[in-house]
């Protein structure tokens, strides 16, 4: 046989064994048109919940003591006793520091004998001026030379008291800065004290906030150095002159310093609540997708499909999304898995795990 023959003849059956294949693919293809149906897709849905919102302002402050005093003494003098323990708790009217009083205790002696002294000499005078024997001018004398007498033994009382130096109010004392011996001179301290049962913090807020802010307002404050350890608190303090430069009012809230952990000049995190809406419609911020300017959402019907809803968002959170028209309460909406969704398109729902209280924030900064 010639080669071009040849070549023909196993042509042929090539060509017919390609035709059937493209046959038997055509056919199947049209069954599936005509048959097939895609599963339905897993999706993890979450209900619509009607839960309370809230809007937060967040600014960061800083921590003072409640009472912080520097101790100091107030007249010169040696000291004899600094009985405190340094870094302890201590109690009001402890004493804290006994300077020597020896001279000022020969002081008030002193002045105890000479108004013994003026108050015989008044009773005396006075007898006789009862009795019509003596001149009432006697009597004012003697009753001014009492009094004095009497003051000056109360200025040497009260120069002898400050020989020992007490607490004023329940704290924690920091270290000695003189000791034992020292001829202590008036002003120069002796240690420093402060009382963190109570903490102020100090914060400022810009002032299109102002409104919202309001005194008894609660506060919860935080610190980076103890992380997850929140107190609560209320505003007690919105100062009410406004700085010109920056255009924000210093506000001063009060905590309980539980367990005494956060101290005086320490930076703090403070978030006060603006507003709350109780009945607020809320879905998982996952669930939202955008399409140009608009939001949307998949909502699953009763028959397991799923349509396409334009949203009105409200305020929007971490992990939480205010809606305020489109959805109604008891709804449920595609949480995870709607990226390859359209509308009436067939799911399968999952439910997810439930959400937390929503809460925006504000950054006051």
């Amino acid at each position: 046989m010639p080669r071009t023959n040849m070549i023909l003849s196993l042509t042929l059956p090539c060509a017919l064994f390609v035709t059937a294949v493209l046959s038997a693919v055509g056919c199947g293809a049209g069954a599936e048109h005509r048959g097939f149906a895609m599963p339905p897709m897993p999706v993890e849905v979450s209900p619509v919940v009607v839960q309370t919102v809230a809007d937060n302002f967040e600014a960061v402050g800083t921590i003072e003591a409640i009472e912080a005093i520097t101790v100091v003494g107030e007249i010169d003098a040696v000291i004899k006793a600094l009985p405190f323990e340094e870094g302890g708790v201590i109690k009001r009217h402890d004493l804290i520091a006994q300077l020597d009083d020896v001279q000022l205790a020969a002081e008030v002696a002193r002045a105890e004998a000479l108004r013994a002294q003026s108050k015989s000499t008044f009773d005396r005078v006075k007898n006789v001026v009862d009795q019509g024997a003596g001149a009432p001018q006697d009597l004012d004398d003697a009753a001014a030379g009492l009094k004095v007498a009497e003051a000056n033994l109360d200025v040497a009382r009260a120069r002898i008291a400050k020989t020992r130096i007490i607490a004023p109010f329940d704290g924690i004392i920091g270290a000695r800065r003189v000791s034992v011996g020292t001829f202590l001179r008036a002003g120069q301290t002796i240690t420093e004290m402060a009382n963190i049962d109570e903490i102020r913090v100090t914060f400022s807020a810009p002032e299109r906030f102002l409104d919202q802010l309001n005194r008894g307002a609660t506060v919860t404050v935080s610190s980076p150095a103890f992380p997850g350890n929140n107190l609560a608190g209320h505003i007690a303090v919105i100062e009410p002159m406004i700085d010109q430069t920056t255009r924000s009012a210093r506000i001063v809230a009060r905590v309980q310093n539980v367990g005494r952990r956060f101290r005086p000049g320490m930076s703090a995190n403070v978030s006060a609540v603006l507003s709350e809406r109780t009945n607020a419609l809320t879905i998982p911020n996952e669930a939202v997708f955008g399409s140009g300017n608009q939001t949307f959402v998949f909502a699953v019907k009763a028959d397991s499909t799923v349509t396409r809803i334009a949203l009105v968002l409200g305020t929007r959170s971490a992990d939480i999304v205010e809606v305020l028209e489109g959805l109604r309460p008891g709804m449920q909406v595609v949480r995870a898995g709607h990226q390859k969704l359209y509308d009436g398109g067939k799911v399968l729902p999952m439910m997810s795990q439930p959400r937390t209280q929503a809460r925006t924030t504000s950054n006051g900064g």
